[in-house]
């Protein structure tokens, strides 16, 4: 099936969680909440204006973007250049997946926390509005190649679909993957 949608490029951040939310107070500030910045490309995600640094046994990053809304799980995405540069180890996983992935320390302006997992590298996927994929025969995390045609073709294969009323149709890939 050939069908054309938009791609997003996804850089390092972490998933704002009820996990972080308890931590919000160390890392903010006692009575902080996240304040939304921008809206994402998946309905009812945003970009929050609080910004955090991460740090690993090798370095810290800096200015690494909070996004909301609050998750189950505290999650910090990173590419596999941004694992090695951190010296962290971080399994590849579907969002949301994170029992027994890579730990790292996050540090706000008030103070610090240290989580013993959270931190992956996330398998690029397919957002399909549940409409589209019945159209296109597509279903809930099947796997998929995708042909970018661009001035640079490139197919990305094992690609996950991922399927909600919620979602807007638009794939995601880290900063790794759109440069190769």
């Amino acid at each position: 099936n050939k069908s054309e949608f938009t791609g997003s490029l996804s850089v390092y951040h972490i998933n704002g969680a009820n996990s972080l939310n308890t931590a919000r107070k160390i890392l903010f500030g006692k009575g902080k909440t996240m304040t939304p910045k921008r809206d994402l490309s998946q309905p009812g995600q945003y970009l929050a204006a609080e910004r955090v640094d991460i740090i690993g046994p090798k370095r810290k990053m800096t200015n690494v973007a909070v996004l909301g809304p609050v998750r189950k799980d505290t999650q910090v995405e990173l590419s596999r250049s941004d694992c090695i540069a951190l010296g962290v180890k971080a399994p590849l996983r579907e969002s949301g997946d994170v029992a027994g992935s890579g730990q790292i320390r996050i540090e706000g302006p008030c103070g610090a926390i240290d989580i013993p997992q959270g931190v992956i590298v996330a398998h690029k996927h397919i957002h399909v509005p549940t409409e589209m994929a019945e159209k296109l025969g597509l279903h809930d995390k099947q796997r998929v190649s995708v042909e970018a045609i661009t001035e640079r073709p490139v197919v990305f294969k094992d690609v996950i679909i991922r399927v909600s009323d919620n979602f807007r149709f638009r794939m995601h890939v880290d900063f790794d993957e759109a440069n190769g």
